[in-house]
């Protein structure tokens, strides 16, 4: 649905009524792919700056359309829903990319993503000691 927003330049209305109808989808399944893609749509800039942190020589308007918006896919998952594994949702992203896109894109996906994954799961730096001020 992402790919056809942002190719299309449909509303993301249209595009729910569309894909959604067509595929006919029910239930929590439609929920969740409804709240999926308009939580990316809505959270664009953001999912994209953090995108671009973790895309060295890669400018995000160069990349292939398809991988670009299973990137911000998978990341609004892994920021929105923390309850599913990081590695699941690089898991569900990396057969989406076998699908729909090119064999290299596969790895792409993967090495931003898990770039990504382990970013936001180290540790925090240790605050630098404190310094006692000197007696009077």
């Amino acid at each position: 649905m992402l790919y056809q927003w942002e190719i299309g330049q449909h509303t993301p209305a249209h595009i729910i009524a569309t894909f959604l109808n067509v595929q006919k989808t029910e239930g929590e399944e439609e929920s969740f792919a409804r709240a999926l893609f308009e939580g990316a749509v809505e959270k664009r800039e953001e999912l994209d700056h953090e995108l671009r942190e973790h895309t060295q020589h890669w400018r995000l308007e160069r990349m292939a359309a398809v991988d670009r918006n299973i990137l911000r896919l998978a990341l609004y998952e892994m920021l929105t829903y923390p309850e599913t594994p990081a590695a699941v949702v690089i898991n569900e992203a990396l057969e989406i990319a076998r699908r729909f896109s090119t064999r290299d894109s596969v790895e792409f996906v993967n090495g931003i993503l898990d770039a990504i994954r382990k970013a936001r799961s180290a540790p925090l730096p240790d605050p630098p000691p404190r310094r006692t001020p000197p007696s009077p």
